[in-house]
């Protein structure tokens, strides 16, 4: 099976403005912004989506929405707010098979969504 782009980009075979890294997840800004803030939190492994994911994920899954809020804090979302948003198949919006939180943020952003 082949990589999926968010993989190549984990392994560094695509370019792309990583702005924080640790042993299960990375995050880099997205390369088509919604908000003026747009960034990538996509685990390491490759877990296709939310509704893929295991028990044994539960650890990952937790890191996951933690360093999404610490890297939100860290484009300095905090004080105003952001949006988390994880897609799941295709009419939840999913574009590549593998997980992955988007933190939207820098504006107001409306409700409902899309």
């Amino acid at each position: 099976m082949s990589k999926t782009i968010f993989e190549k980009i984990i392994a560094r075979e695509i370019p792309s403005d990583i702005i924080y890294e640790d042993d299960l997840v990375v995050a880099f800004r997205d390369i088509k912004p919604q908000a003026p803030t747009h960034v990538l939190l996509v685990p390491r492994k490759p877990v296709p989506r939310i509704a893929e994911a295991a028990a044994e994920d539960h650890r990952l899954l937790g890191h996951l929405l933690l360093k999404a809020a610490e890297v939100a804090a860290k484009l300095g979302l905090k004080p105003n707010g952001y949006r988390l948003v994880i897609n799941n198949g295709p009419d939840g919006g999913e574009s590549v098979p593998h997980l992955h939180c988007h933190i939207l943020g820098g504006r107001h952003l409306g409700w409902p969504p899309g």
